[in-house]
């Protein structure tokens, strides 16, 4: 069983950085591909990033690619999104979740151990 918790949300600018933190218990985490969604009311849990269990092959949304970075530390248990050029439109809650499913990574039914999110606002 894994438990995960999102932190690191704030209010920030147009143009300013944040980094989230996905802190997970258990020790089968280090099994999982992990990955960040996001989500504003009335939508549908978005897909951001992606990494393997092992931090090979990240991969990401075309609306973050090139301002995001996801990197894991298996050690410490924690997934980190690195959130760089942030935009009005990257506003959302933000959720990290392992993969327990195969299948297309950007469904969000293939996934398990969901946090409580955390809120990311961009400000115009």
């Amino acid at each position: 069983q894994v438990q995960v918790a999102e932190s690191g949300g704030v209010l920030v600018q147009t143009g300013g950085s944040l980094r989230l933190s996905c802190a997970a218990s258990g020790r089968t985490f280090s099994r999982y591909a992990i990955a960040w969604f996001r989500q504003t009311p009335g939508i549908v849990r978005e897909f951001v990033a992606i990494i393997s269990a092992n931090g090979a092959n990240p991969y990401y949304a075309d609306s973050v690619k090139g301002r995001f970075t996801i990197s894991r530390d298996n050690a410490k248990n924690t997934v980190y999104l690195q959130m760089n050029s942030l935009q009005p439109e990257d506003t959302a809650v933000y959720y990290c979740a392992a993969a327990v499913k195969e299948g297309d990574y950007k469904d969000p039914r293939l996934y398990g151990f969901w946090g409580q999110g955390t809120q990311v606002t961009v400000s115009s």
